[in-house]
């Protein structure tokens, strides 16, 4: 099958179906152009989508992406950026060995077509040459024989006419005669041009015009393969990116199996713990004892005798002394009847009911937080400690790493003076030194704050109850004018007033209806770790290695009451003493 036999006469069919194969070949040109586009306009929605849901640096997003949930969804977000990566792979590769290669094709398939349709455009032409100039010898030849046909009949008429000279008879015999040689020539060359003309022809239809339409042929037969090449193409770019996406999606799916719900948890307890213990139970206080005594007896020196006895039922005789609570020595004034004090005792309202909540509105009215952290709770300040302590270390490393440099660069300067002033770096080094001196300090104060967190002193029986109450100890003297604090337990807290604010806390004289009655009894002993000076109503001063009798132990808030003799006893912070109970006591209990 062949387009030169088979359509010999459909040159111009043939020229508008060639123009249309290169419409379609510049169609599908435009459709990769298309895909190409779309492809990154994906990939750079999907970029931007994961840098949207990307944890933003130094903030609090950043410290949430240490939950195994939160890394499996920065690891989405980071494999969904690879993912749109290979989005641009399938662009830039189609655009390449699609796009270019096809537009390429395109100008080149233009120049041939237009060559092998200009040649036949040219054979046309010399056929039709051809056949112009036959006609015109074959209108001459039939012109030369009519010519000599009239010429014959007058000299025939002329010849068979009496009247007429011999002489004019002559003169149409030769002109006849001149006239049908002249048809003569006319017909060889009418002749020997239609045998050109034939040989012309036949050149044409049989030789020109089938070899060009057979590469007309052939050419368009190029053009159809490679739209097929390139369709191919199209789809192996796609296939070889798909290993590549699989392993995006299969970096998705470990990132959801590495999700650990009880690592998430521990976190949370990391993150969040206090170190403290949860309150004790809240000891009983039976107010109707008071009231007893004031309706059974009329004389308060009476009803004090008689009332000891019932209010150890009650609760302890003489009442916790709580820190921070200011008890009035002052000498006694004459005294209500007990039954109004106790009225206006429970009908007052407290100014304070959290000395949590008054501690972080007086932080944030300082607007200051301590160096040490000892704001806050025991585990959260360690972990802060730690923090701090790792990057001084970082940044004295950097340093070191400096005055090394510098000293490098002063021995060059020594062995090649030409290179530089070794004198000129001693400045520098000197300040570098500075600074690492600095940092070091800096570092050992840190250390020592995270060395007393992490109980690095003494240990006693209860390690939690001593870091809690340290934590408690510590409280006063990190921030200036922070008094230190006391918690009572029924869970409330109590504080002196500070420079910025005077909290006043509702006081009973209770303790001082009480002051003739026996004291507690010592449930034990106890020895001082290290000096405490005591310097909050309610506490008391104890030197290093003294020794000193408990009357009563910690009730889980970090304090422990103690006496030295029978004027002088107060609270001490719990971790700043050694416990040795009586086991045979009244009251006393053994830490587990």
């Amino acid at each position: 099958m062949s387009w030169g036999t088979e359509l010999w006469d459909q040159f111009d069919n043939l020229e508008k179906h060639t123009q249309w194969g290169i419409d379609i070949l510049e169609k599908y040109i435009k459709f990769v152009k298309e895909r190409t586009e779309i492809e990154l306009s994906y990939a750079k929605q999907l970029r931007n989508l994961s840098k949207k849901y990307q944890p933003k640096k130094n903030s609090k997003e950043e410290e949430e992406y240490r939950y195994t949930a939160c890394k499996a969804f920065l690891a989405t977000l980071n494999e969904m950026n690879d993912y749109a990566g290979q989005h641009e792979v399938i662009s830039e590769n189609m655009t390449s060995q699609i796009i270019a290669e096809l537009v390429r094709y395109v100008q080149e398939l233009k120049q041939e077509r237009k060559s092998h349709f200009h040649d036949g455009r040219k054979a046309q032409q010399h056929i039709e040459t051809c056949w112009k100039q036959l006609e015109s010898c074959k209108r001459r030849f039939e012109r030369d024989c009519k010519e000599a046909d009239r010429a014959q009949q007058y000299f025939e008429k002329m010849d068979a006419d009496i009247n007429v000279t011999k002489a004019d008879v002559e003169k149409a015999r030769q002109q006849a005669q001149t006239r049908h040689q002249m048809a003569e020539e006319s017909k060889t060359d009418y002749s020997s041009i239609l045998q050109k003309f034939n040989h012309e022809q036949h050149e044409y239809y049989h030789t020109h015009i089938p070899n060009i339409f057979q590469k007309i042929q052939e050419m368009e037969e190029r053009r159809i393969v490679r739209i097929g090449e390139s369709v191919k193409t199209y789809a192996e770019l796609d296939r070889q990116v798909i290993p590549i996406i699989g392993k995006c999606l299969d970096g998705i799916v470990k990132a959801a199996e590495s999700i650990d719900p009880k690592n998430d948890s521990q976190l949370v307890v990391e993150a969040y713990k206090s170190g403290f213990e949860p309150p004790g139970d809240i000891e009983f206080e039976d107010y109707t004892q008071p009231m007893k005594r004031t309706v059974s007896d009329n004389s308060l020196s009476n009803s004090r005798g008689e009332g000891k006895s019932e209010l150890k039922f009650g609760g302890k005789s003489k009442g916790k002394l709580w820190p921070f609570i200011k008890k009035n020595k002052s000498p006694k004034q004459q005294k209500e009847p007990l039954s109004h004090r106790f009225n206006e005792f429970m009908t007052s309202k407290p100014k304070i009911h959290c000395f949590r909540s008054l501690k972080r509105g007086l932080s944030l009215k300082l607007g200051a937080t301590p160096e040490d952290f000892s704001n806050l709770p025991p585990e959260q300040r360690r972990k802060k400690l730690q923090q701090k302590v790792d990057e001084l270390n970082k940044e004295i490393q950097k340093e070191m790493d400096q005055r090394d440099a510098i000293t490098k660069m002063k021995d060059v300067y020594l062995k090649n003076p030409q290179m530089g002033d070794p004198t000129s770096l001693d400045h520098k080094l000197a300040e570098v030194s500075q600074n690492i001196e600095k940092l070091r300090l800096e570092t050992q104060k840190f250390e020592a704050w995270l060395a007393e967190v992490e109980g690095r002193l003494p240990a006693r029986s209860d390690q939690a109850r001593r870091q809690s109450g340290m934590y408690e100890a510590q409280n006063a003297p990190s921030v200036n004018n922070c008094a230190q604090d006391r918690e009572s337990p029924d869970g409330s807290y109590t504080e002196e007033q500070s420079q910025e604010s005077e909290v006043k806390v509702l006081a009973t004289d209770f303790d001082d209806e009480f002051d003739d009655e026996e004291p507690l009894p010592a449930i034990g002993t106890c020895k001082a770790l290290y000096t405490f000076e005591g310097q909050n109503e309610g506490t008391i001063s104890v030197v290093e290695g003294e020794t000193l009798y408990v009357i009563e132990e910690d009730k889980g808030d970090g304090w422990t009451r103690i006496r030295r003799n029978e004027d002088e006893e107060g609270y001490v912070p719990t971790s700043y003493v050694e416990v040795y109970l009586d086991k045979n006591a009244k009251g006393a209990k053994t830490y587990i």
